[in-house]
């Protein structure tokens, strides 16, 4: 949706929502509306989607034959983006910020350039895998995101429209410059879904140009302290929508 990658929405941003999540999921809301803070809120949240999608802490089933079956989470695709946001789960979220939203990715693995090449059926074909595909992840991370922005409305960033994220980088391959107006001035199309730090240290041990970015509170689908237990606990990490961003680039 070419309203949602513009410079112009990111700039001045209005509330994005899920069309009927909260409207079929009242009881979390209303669990969430008696939280006393964060932590509350979080563990609310933890166990609505665990007694829904029967999500235990292994993360496993068992048939009647006693034998294990993966029922996929998105805590699961949360920790594979924290190992490798190219690989299968990050196709996996990336795929849902272009069904949700209507955002392409403009990289996985490499550049993508156009539909039909070999950089987007590679996406394609991970994204669609029926490992992750196996217990509604799509509408899993719906919550999430309608979540994450209950959070940030009430706690984490009430009254606020942007946060301010950095994000270190060696090479601009993930990342197209769309204008430039000096030096370290520029905007810049981010993929569909990137990864931010809310902590410029931690932004520097990931590459000598530190990208900083005024990021839209609607476009957050996650951030590190939304979740009392997660496998991006201390990386000040927050998973940001993309688009059309002004970046300033500081160089060392």
């Amino acid at each position: 949706m070419e309203f949602l990658t513009d410079v112009a929405f990111n700039d001045q941003p209005v509330p994005l929502h899920i069309a009927g999540v909260r409207e079929m999921n009242p009881s979390l809301f209303e669990m969430l509306d008696q939280a006393r803070d964060l932590a509350d809120a979080g563990e609310a949240f933890s166990c609505y989607m665990a007694a829904l999608f029967g999500i235990d802490p292994e993360q496993r089933l068992r048939n009647v034959n006693g034998r294990g079956r993966f029922r996929s989470s998105f805590l699961d695709l949360i920790k594979g983006w924290g190992f490798d946001s190219n690989g299968a789960e990050g196709a996996v979220l990336k795929g849902w910020v272009e069904s949700r939203f209507g955002i392409f990715p403009t990289f996985h693995k490499e550049a993508i350039r156009r539909i039909a090449s070999p950089a987007w059926t590679t996406y394609v074909e991970e994204k669609m895998s029926s490992r992750f595909h196996n217990n509604a992840i799509y509408v899993q991370l719906d919550l999430l995101f309608e979540f994450c922005q209950w959070a940030l409305a009430h706690f984490a960033a009430a009254g606020s429209t942007h946060v301010t994220l950095y994000r270190g980088v060696n090479a601009f391959d993930e990342h197209q410059i769309v204008q430039r107006f000096d030096r370290r001035h520029v905007v810049m199309r981010l993929n569909n879904l990137t990864s931010f730090s809310s902590d410029r240290s931690i932004a520097d041990c990931f590459g000598d140009t530190i990208l900083t970015v005024r990021v839209p509170v609607p476009k957050i689908l996650f951030f590190n302290r939304l979740l009392s237990a997660h496998p991006l606990k201390g990386e000040g990490e927050y998973l940001v929508i993309g688009g059309a961003y002004r970046v300033t680039a500081s160089y060392f």
